[in-house]
C-alpha cells in the first residue's frame, strides 16, 4: 500500500512528505521509501502560525485567522503531496492515501485538548485521495497526552533484539523513545523531553530582528561558550523532572520564552546559543538517566536538529558511553522519519488496526487514531 505521510512540526519551518510503500497486512517490513520531499514554509506563513500558537493574534481576528490558516495549510499540504508523488514518477491515482499530522497550534493535554490545522477535506479534494488526519485527538479523547505518537513507528522499524536503543527526535520539541533490547510494544517508554529547536530558532529570530530563522549548521553555538549559571537555571525545570507520560509544545517552550531569554541576555549571542544547545543535550541525558534506565548503547537521532553539528556534538559529550548517530545508520533516513511515521500510522488506520502505543501516551488502551475523509472515488480498495 502506498501512502504519503505529511508532517509539519512545532518549528513550522517546512512541510515534510514521505511516499512509502508498505505491506498490505500489519507488518511494517519490508517497506520502500519511494520519495521524500522537504518543502520550506514561507517565512511570512511561519510567522503567522507562530503568532496564532502564541496567542498573539488580536482577539477580534483570531477565529478568522485560525479558519484561514486551516485552509491555506490544507492547500499547501495537498501541493506537497502532489509534488512528492511526481518526484516518485507516480500519478496520484497510483497512491492509496494521504496521512497528515497537520500543524499543531494548541496542545493542552491537561485540559484534554489539542488542535492541529491543515484541513484534510482540502487535501482530499485537491489530491483526490482518501486522507487520514487528526491523529492526536483520538488519543487525547482516550485519556492520553496525544503525543508522542512516532514511538509506534520507532518500535516497528528501529528496535534491536540485542541492543538497548533510544530514538531521539529533535524538532521544535525534543522527544525520546526508549527501546530495550528485544522490546515488546508494552516495554517501550516515550515522552517529550523539552525544547530542541524551538528556543534556538526563536532566539535567533528575535536577536536578528527576524532576518534569520535558525543558527544554520550550528555555527553560532559552536563559536560560543556555555554560561553555567543560565544552564543551571534552565535545567531547574518542573517539566523536565515530571515522570512520563508527558508532552509539551510551544505553549511552554515557544515565542514568549525565547523573547524573555533574548531580552535578558547581555552577552554574545553565540554564548546564549551554546547554552541553549547544552540545555537540550543535558535534558536528553537526564531523561535517559532518570526515566530510561541510563545511557543507551545507541542514540539514534532524527528531526531537523540532526543537521546541527553543535547539537550532535553536545549530545556526544552529554552521553559519553553511547554511540550517537543519525537514524540513517539503521536504514531510516533521519530527515524523512517523522513523515514516514505518519505514513505508517495512516496505513494502519486504513487497515483498521491500532497505530499508537498507549503506554507511551497514557491512553486507556489501544485505539485506531485518525479521522478519515474519503477521496474522490471513495475509500481505497484494500
Amino acid at each position: 500500500m502506498r501512502v504519503i505521510g505529511l508532517m509539519s512540526g512545532t518549528s513550522a519551518d517546512a512541510v515534510d512528505a514521505a511516499l512509502v510503500e508498505w505491506p498490505d497486512g500489519p507488518a511494517a517490513r519490508p517497506f520502500r521509501l519511494l520519495a521524500f520531499r522537504e518543502e520550506p514554509m514561507p517565512g511570512e506563513l511561519q510567522q503567522r502560525i507562530h503568532a496564532l500558537a502564541a496567542g498573539r493574534v488580536e482577539a477580534g481576528a483570531a477565529l478568522r485567522e485560525l479558519a484561514v490558516l486551516d485552509v491555506e495549510l490544507g492547500e499547501r499540504f495537498a501541493s506537497v503531496a502532489a509534488a512528492v508523488a511526481a518526484q516518485a514518477d507516480l500519478a496520484l491515482d497510483e497512491v492509496q492515501a494521504v496521512a497528515s499530522h497537520g500543524q499543531t497550534v494548541a496542545h493542552h493535554p491537561e485540559l484534554r485538548a489539542t488542535l492541529q490545522i491543515g484541513d484534510p477535506s482540502v487535501i482530499a479534494e485537491r489530491t483526490g485521495l482518501a486522507t487520514v488526519a487528526d491523529f492526536r485527538t483520538r488519543d487525547v479523547a482516550a485519556g492520553g497526552e496525544g503525543a508522542p505518537l512516532a514511538p509506534f513507528f520507532h518500535h516497528a522499524l528501529m528496535a534491536s533484539p540485542d541492543e538497548r536503543r533510544v530514538v531521539l527526535n529533535l524538532g521544535g520539541i525534543a522527544n525520546v523513545t526508549g527501546l530495550p533490547a528485544g522490546a515488546a510494544a508494552d516495554d517501550v517508554v516515550a515522552f517529550d523531553v523539552g525544547p530542541a529547536n524551538a528556543l534556538l530558532d526563536g532566539v535567533v529570530s528575535v536577536r536578528s530582528g527576524g532576518r534569520e530563522r535558525c543558527d544554520r549548521d550550528g555555527a553560532g553555538a559552536r563559536r560560543g561558550r556555555v554560561d553555567p549559571a543560565l544552564l543551571a537555571r534552565l535545567l531547574d525545570d518542573a517539566f523536565l523532572r515530571r515522570p512520563p507520560p508527558k508532552s509539551t509544545g510551544r505553549e511552554r517552550y515557544g515565542l514568549a520564552e525565547a523573547e524573555a531569554l533574548a531580552a535578558e541576555w547581555n552577552g554574545p549571542d553565540e554564548d546564549l546559543l551554546a547554552t541553549l544547545v547544552a540545555f537540550t543535550a543535558n535534558s536528553v541525558a537526564a531523561a535517559c538517566r532518570d526515566f530510561l534506565g541510563g545511557a543507551p548503547d545507541r542514540l539514534l537521532v532524527g528531526g531537523g536538529g540532526v543537521r546541527n553539528p553543535a547539537l550532535m556534538e553536545a549530545l556526544g559529550r552529554a552521553l559519553p558511553g553511547s554511540v550517537v548517530e543519525p537514524m540513517d545508520a539503521v536504514g531510516v533516513p533521519a530527515a524523512a522519519a517523522e513523515a514516514m511515521a505518519f505514513s505508517l500510522m495512516g496505513r494502519n488506520a486504513l487497515l483498521g488496526i491500532p497505530n499508537h502505543l498507549p503506554r507511551t501516551t497514557g491512553a486507556a488502551g489501544a485505539r485506531i487514531l485518525g479521522e478519515l475523509v474519503p477521496g474522490r472515488s471513495g475509500l481505497p480498495r484494500l
